[in-house]
């Protein structure tokens, strides 16, 4: 009973660290993140943080393994682009600096944290586009889908611009979709 207890507590240990982990690094971006910080707003000790994931840059790999591995386990291939588009587009009130993107952005500051989004977002997102098109050039495809709704967050909600920033996002992904299902050929 008591080693049962001691795993669940392990895991509930590790989830809070990834949900502190998340939330800071949307907040402040990969530079400005401590390890202090995170286990404060974990209410666990930073000691525990280092012994599950051996360094910050292994907490933020894990927070974005953590986050990618739910929202494509969540999504088909056909429904991944109106998914991320949905993401992007209603962000919950966040905008300018408090925006993900944003966070991301101040995150590519380190080099590691970079190669880090880079391998995420490159690697497994593109893939999983990639499976909608029978082109030669599939994955290429797929990196400018990415690349344009990455970019349409950002224009939308960290740079505020107009028209764009107020358009009902319904309107803009119908947009969207439809330029989509021209590169990727099975959405």
């Amino acid at each position: 009973m008591t080693q049962s207890r001691r795993k669940r507590d392990s895991a509930a240990t590790k989830d809070a660290f990834l949900q502190a982990a998340a939330e800071l690094f949307a907040e402040r971006g990969y530079n400005a993140t401590t390890v202090r910080a995170v286990a404060t707003r974990a209410g666990a000790n930073q000691a525990l943080l280092f012994r599950y994931f051996g360094s910050k840059q292994e907490l933020f790999a894990a927070v974005l393994n953590h986050n990618s591995t739910r929202f494509l386990g969540e999504s088909t291939a056909e429904q991944l682009p109106r998914r991320l588009l949905g993401s992007l587009l209603s962000t919950e009130g966040r905008s300018g600096d408090e925006h993900p993107i944003a966070a991301m952005l101040r995150s590519y500051g380190d080099e590691r944290a970079a190669e880090l989004l880079r391998d995420e977002l490159g690697g497994r997102y593109t893939a999983r586009l990639a499976e909608l098109s029978d082109a030669e050039d599939a994955e290429l495809r797929a990196d400018l889908v990415l690349a344009w709704l990455f970019g349409l967050g950002m224009v939308r909600s960290v740079l505020g611009k107009e028209p764009l920033a107020d358009a009902d996002p319904d309107v803009v992904a119908s947009h969207v979709l439809r330029a989509v299902s021209v590169l990727l050929e099975r959405t």
